[in-house]
């Protein structure tokens, strides 16, 4: 009998129950795209209510006593979300939540893209698209620096572990154009100018960074002053939410990131501000016990975005970076002519408008200036070197959609220029120096272009055509290079891409004012033609293969800057060879990749790329491969996202070999003069990382440790560093080749609030 009232009393107590307690459901997308988001954590905060989204990107919770919650909404490589409410008795709450990426402004709104592989304007089809949390896994822990990221994608070449630049299809990163908002930047490195110890790292931090494209070859009519390839670097927003601390320390940095809305009515502007101090010379040490310098950086940089009006709004970018080196004996030991103590100062301020006085015109405007300086003393605390360059930007472009499908682009810019600098040779400390080098000029750069897009057969037809003037005031060389791009889709799945271009490159001040070239040195000049076919495979999958053929010529060259074998008798070059427009060249070859993008489960790509790139030297009329000419280039990467909280990732790169740059040959393990030039190799370049993202969320804060393990094959590699002199009577040389980074673990930690 008791046992019965037991649960006739449980039983009529259901009912009652179930009227106090009530759901909360919801959904959770991402921000790029709108991409259902499975395996993200939901908890309540005040009370032990915690679930996981399933994969439609849905939740829900049942039984929530009625009160007032916090709900933490996060999975690691996204912000958190915090949302306060109130569950009545017997009530529901549904939620609509977007997430946003590291990498990209948190918003509560879904930025619409038709397929994760578009680029942002239909003019480039071929573009190559970076964002979301790839960007971050590929940055790698030791130095988060995004251009690291680019040297994992398809058909890129990068084979030095120290630096952040990379070559393209054969080309060196000098002829890559590094925009920056619609600007192009000169050095935008942490580096240190005028020395032969290389190495480099990118002045913008990661956490700036919303996404990048990469054009490898015949790029838009709207890019200038590059000849062989182009990426277009977006910056982020800050949030539009709230109020964000994040607070990063790693093995060799540490920094602060805070970014929140203007005032109370929040979608009308945001800032964002980072600052970040490397510690990294403690690293090398450590790694590198036998190399007795010091590196180190730091950076400070913020954005701006306001709407004066819903069809007007301003950015202002600011980035200021120091780089310095110091070797701490005092160069005891050195030469005369060694670097002790160097130094490299960048700066950047940009500031946009963009204006849309009717729905079919947008109007976009930069005005920006950049600043350059190094300085390096030797032993003796002697200039060895020292520069200054300086550059102020207006550019200004115009969008007419006469036809809606058909954007007629119009811009104009102007540069003005100066540079000025000079390198020293010691023979004695109380002798006076030799100038090795100087220069100093102003220049105006003037350029503007048109480019007309169409769009026909039911949206299966993407053509565009343009062609840019450009001007320089010192060799006073005008030049018109057309361009064109066509994409057709055969299939809704099959899509061919064709494009063609003709790129001009204008000399450094540099070097038209230097003695060693001339003001009438001609811009290099090179034709692009690329062939694409795509196939999707759903809608995050694709395979792509690309051929390519770019023919450079006028390219500037010091064709008896190297030491040789003529004849049958050693060539000892001159102190200072010349430049000339002596050199032409060709780049063709093929890549393929497999892609599949996606913010759930498994994403990355694998890719081969096959090239051939050969010289021309016009005076002495010989022929060889150029000096990053690597035949055969692997790039593989992929990431996993396992639980909400743990993330995987891991990249490999492979590269057949660049040549030794010089007249070389080698005879067991010495080094000789040779009569052809680049005719030897580095050994082939294999490196593989391995990464750990682990994510511990509270209802008020969230952190994330970072762990990673740096050529994890422990391979030995090597990058030439340079050419040390040679033996005129036994014709025996010297060089030096740098080892690149062994098995190296790196960690990492943010706490975001």
């Amino acid at each position: 009998m008791s046992r019965f009232l037991v649960f006739a009393s449980f039983a009529l107590a259901l009912p009652a129950f179930a009227q106090t307690t009530g759901d909360v459901i919801g959904s959770v997308v991402d921000a790029r795209g709108g991409e259902a988001l499975a395996r993200v954590e939901i908890l309540l905060g005040g009370g032990p209510y915690r679930t996981a989204t399933g994969d439609n990107g849905k939740f829900h919770l049942t039984g929530v006593a009625p009160g007032d919650y916090v709900l933490s909404v996060s999975t690691v490589g996204y912000h958190l979300v915090k949302k306060p409410f109130h569950l009545d008795a017997g009530g529901a709450v549904d939620f609509d939540i977007v997430l946003s990426p590291d990498t990209f402004h948190q918003t509560d709104t879904v930025e619409a893209k038709a397929s994760p592989f578009e680029p942002a304007r239909p003019d480039s089809p071929g573009a190559l698209v970076l964002a979301g949390n790839d960007i971050k896994n590929l940055a790698s822990v030791l130095v988060d620096d995004p251009l690291r990221s680019v040297q994992s994608l398809p058909g890129v070449s990068s084979n030095n572990d120290f630096d952040a630049r990379f070559s393209l299809r054969g080309a060196d990163y000098s002829r890559i154009g590094f925009y920056a908002d619609g600007v192009l930047l000169h050095e935008p490195f942490h580096m240190i100018q005028g020395q032969s110890l290389t190495g480099s790292g990118t002045s913008f931090d990661g956490d700036m960074v919303e996404a990048m494209e990469l054009h490898e070859g015949a790029f838009p009519a709207r890019f200038a002053d590059r000849s062989a390839g182009v990426l277009d670097i977006a910056t982020r927003d800050g949030s539009l939410t709230g109020i964000d601390f994040r607070v990063n320390a790693s093995v060799s940095n540490a920094g602060l990131v805070a970014e929140g809305p203007f005032g109370k009515k929040k979608h009308r502007g945001s800032w964002l501000a980072v600052v970040r101090k490397s510690y990294l010379q403690y690293l090398l040490a450590r790694t590198f016990p036998n190399n007795t310098f010091l590196f180190g950086l730091e950076d400070a940089q913020t954005r701006l975005s306001y709407d004066l009006t819903p069809k007007s709004t301003v950015t202002l970018y600011f980035l200021e970076s120091f780089s310095n080196l110091n070797r701490p004996n005092g160069g005891a030991g050195l030469g005369i002519n060694s670097i002790v103590t160097a130094g490299y100062h960048f700066t950047f301020a940009n500031l946009g408008w963009r204006y849309s006085p009717v729905d079919r015109l947008l109007v976009v405007s930069h005005a920006a200036w950049m600043r350059e300086k190094f300085d390096d003393h030797n032993p003796n605390d002697l200039p060895t070197s020292a520069g200054f360059y300086g550059e102020w930007v207006w550019n200004t472009s115009a969008t007419w959609m006469w036809n809606p499908t058909s954007p007629l682009e119009i811009g104009w810019s102007m540069r003005q220029i100066r540079d000025e600098g000079f390198s020293d040779l010691y023979q004695t400390v109380v002798t006076a120096p030799q100038i090795l080098d100087h220069f100093n000029g102003n220049a105006l750069r003037l350029g503007g272009y048109l480019q007309q897009t169409w769009t026909g057969w039911s949206g299966r037809l993407h053509f565009t055509a343009g062609a840019r003037w450009d001007r320089h005031s010192i060799d006073k060389v005008a030049a018109v290079s057309p361009s064109a791009s066509a994409a057709f889709g055969i299939t809704h799945t099959t899509n061919l891409q064709f494009a063609w271009g003709q790129y001009v490159q204008y000399p450094e001040i540099s070097l038209l004012t230097s003695p060693l070239g001339s003001r009438g040195l001609l811009p290099t000049r090179s034709n692009h033609t690329t062939a694409g076919i795509e196939q999707r495979i759903g809608q995050r999958t694709r395979i792509r293969a690309e051929f390519y053929n770019r023919a450079d010529r006028d390219l500037p060259f010091q064709p008896l800057a190297d030491a040789r074998i003529v004849d049958g008798t050693v060539f000892a070059p001159p102190l200072n060879p010349p430049y000339a427009n002596s050199l032409r060249g060709y780049a063709r070859g093929a890549e393929i990749f497999v892609q599949h993008s996606t913010a759930n489960r498994l994403t990355g790509w694998v890719s081969y790329a096959f090239g051939r790139t050969g010289m021309r030297e016009g005076i002495t009329h010989e022929t060889f491969p150029s000096d990053y000419d690597q035949r055969h280039t692997v790039n593989v990467y992929g990431g996993y996202r396992l639980r909400p909280s743990v993330n995987l990732s891991m990249r490999w790169s492979y590269g057949s070999g660049f040549p030794i740059p010089g007249y070389l040959q080698q005879i067991g393990s010495v080094y000789y003069l040779a009569v052809s030039r680049n005719q030897l190799r580095l050994s082939p370049y294999s490196r593989a990382d391995f990464r750990v993202n682990k994510a511990w969320t509270h209802d008020k804060w969230k952190l994330t440790l970072y762990g990673e393990l740096i050529n994890l094959t422990n391979r030995a590699n090597y990058v030439f560093e340079s050419f040390n002199g040679f033996n005129s009577g036994n014709r025996m040389a010297s060089i030096t080749l740098d080892k690149m980074f062994p098995i190296l673990p790196a960690a990492g930690l943010v706490f975001e609030r």
